[in-house]
């Protein structure tokens, strides 16, 4: 499995209409968690999150959210920001345009945000342009540092590696609350929180306004 653990500024700017890191004057990092909720491992994450009062942005499946309301709904009480990672987790480059949208539309109708992840990554430019429009409003929003919490070839010790030698200020970094990270994400975040407070860093929720990027 290929991939880049930290994004190149040559990607950002062939893609510059997707968000890849937040400007910021403060040293703040942004973690994003993809896939859940997930009945054991999102409680998990968002354990460790509060005793950092760290916020985060869950990227949520439409599909999770309705069948673990609860978790949801905890996320969000607990000052987290949420996003639309799908209904069914598809991948935009595999799925027709007309199917993948109405997949966006049905998860949007129980994940209230502006904010967007496809999931893989995989979006075509016309499905982002349509996003981007009046009916969904949606801003698509990707990462700068993977941990590859989701890759079994990674072993938790190299994923808290990832993301402890490519984050720095601004930086958006992907976890999953899912079952497939669960070992990952519950070895590498405690010592990513730790280390980075440490270092006199906050963790804070994306947050779009209307009109900006």
């Amino acid at each position: 499995m290929f991939y880049l653990v930290k994004t190149p500024g040559w990607i950002k700017k062939v893609y510059p209409n997707k968000i890849w890191q937040i400007n910021t004057k403060e040293k703040n990092i942004f973690l994003s968690f993809d896939d859940g909720p997930h009945p054991q491992v999102t409680p998990m994450v968002l354990d460790e999150l509060k005793k950092y009062n760290a916020q985060a942005t869950f990227f949520c499946i439409g599909k999770n959210v309705l069948a673990y309301p609860e978790i949801y709904k905890r996320i969000i009480e607990e000052g987290h920001a949420v996003g639309n990672h799908t209904h069914d987790h598809l991948n935009g480059w595999k799925t027709n345009d007309a199917a993948y949208l109405d997949n966006i539309a049905m998860a949007k109708n129980y994940i209230d945000s502006n904010l967007f992840r496809p999931p893989y990554g995989r979006i075509s430019t016309f499905q982002q342009q349509q996003l981007k429009g009046e009916k969904f409003k949606l801003k698509t929003i990707m990462w700068s540092v993977l941990s590859g919490d989701f890759d079994k070839s990674v072993s938790p010790e190299q994923c808290m590696q990832n993301v402890l030698l490519n984050t720095s200020q601004g930086d958006i970094v992907v976890f999953h609350d899912s079952e497939k990270a669960r070992e990952s994400v519950q070895y590498a975040l405690p010592a990513v929180l730790a280390y980075f407070v440490k270092e006199g860093y906050g963790f804070k929720k994306i947050i779009l306004l209307e009109g900006k990027s």
